[in-house]
């Protein structure tokens, strides 16, 4: 009983100090944020006046050596990191936990990146050479087709997906598709929009070997329109230069520079972004047109 009663003080403590740093930012009132806790404001400001016990002094001393160190590193210290250095900084025996726990109360985190989950590959249901061999120059449209899937994120850590068929006689984006899931019918939609703005074209088709361009659905597609079908090599990602060359463009010139909330937010953002690309953004390779414009003109 005493135990339970230690634990609700406890995470009562930890609601009072979370109160206590956001309200420090300045952002919320305390009248708000005693209502999203649902406690009085009266009991937060009896808190906020009572002397701070010997465990709050003593947090309050590792958060100020945990900042230090923080800083120090540049910010790429996870809890771990942290726990280990401020053990030796401190002399003190300090629990990952506890570290972890002062972490989230002051809103940092490592900046380094998390790993990835590692795949275990899948074998390809068939594969093609890679005809295409890096000769990206194209005497007429709809000659040699590049396509990919690129991911974006939006909102609380939401994930996007963008395909598109890039024509490499004048860099036009003859098609594409943005969807919420990286699978095979976002791919499929993308060709099938390509071969509609093309109707009777029978380009090269290069890709790498993701699972959608070496599944036997997919070349089924490309054999009923007589599609020739290439690949680039494993791990090989210049063998597309072209399409990894215009999703750095559309990164950095549109997305990078923007915070988005909704996919709704992206999408408008992308498609403004390609009509821009393909109508207005001017190339020297293009002879300082508009790949729209270099492709009227050889039409």
């Amino acid at each position: 009983m005493r135990e339970e009663a230690s634990l609700s003080q406890h995470r009562q403590e930890n609601v009072y100090l979370a109160i206590e740093a956001v309200q420090q930012e300045g952002s919320f009132s305390v009248k708000l944020l005693c209502d999203i806790a649902q406690i009085p404001r009266s009991s937060y400001y009896k808190w906020l006046s009572r002397k701070p016990s010997p465990r709050e002094l003593e947090n309050q001393h590792l958060t100020d050596v945990m900042m230090v160190l923080y800083e120090k590193v540049e910010k790429i210290f996870g809890y771990r990191q942290l726990t280990l250095h401020m053990r030796q900084k401190t002399k003190q025996r300090i629990n990952h936990k506890r570290v972890l726990r002062l972490m989230r109360l002051k809103g940092i985190q490592s900046v380094i990146r998390r790993k990835k989950k590692k795949y275990v590959r899948s074998t390809p249901q068939q594969v093609a050479e890679n005809l295409l061999n890096r000769k990206f120059r194209a005497e007429v449209p709809n000659e040699k087709w590049v396509t990919d899937v690129t991911e974006f994120k939006y909102g609380n850590g939401q994930k996007a997906y963008l395909s598109a068929i890039l024509d490499l006689h004048d860099k036009t984006i003859v098609s594409y598709v943005l969807g919420h899931s990286n699978n095979n019918p976002i791919v499929f939609q993308t060709l099938k929009l390509a071969l509609q703005g093309a109707p009777g074209s029978t380009p090269m088709l290069h890709s790498d070997r993701g699972y959608q361009y070496t599944s036997l659905s997919f070349k089924k597609i490309l054999d009923d329109n007589n599609l020739t079908q290439s690949m680039s090599r494993v791990g090989r990602c210049i063998d597309n230069g072209p399409m990894e060359s215009f999703w750095g463009t559309l990164k950095c010139e549109k997305y990078y520079l923007h915070t988005y909330r909704t996919f709704e937010e992206l999408k408008k953002d992308i498609d403004d972004y390609i009509h821009f690309y393909n109508y207005e953004r001017l190339q020297a390779k293009l002879n300082g047109l508009s790949p729209m414009e270099f492709r009227t003109k050889a039409a």
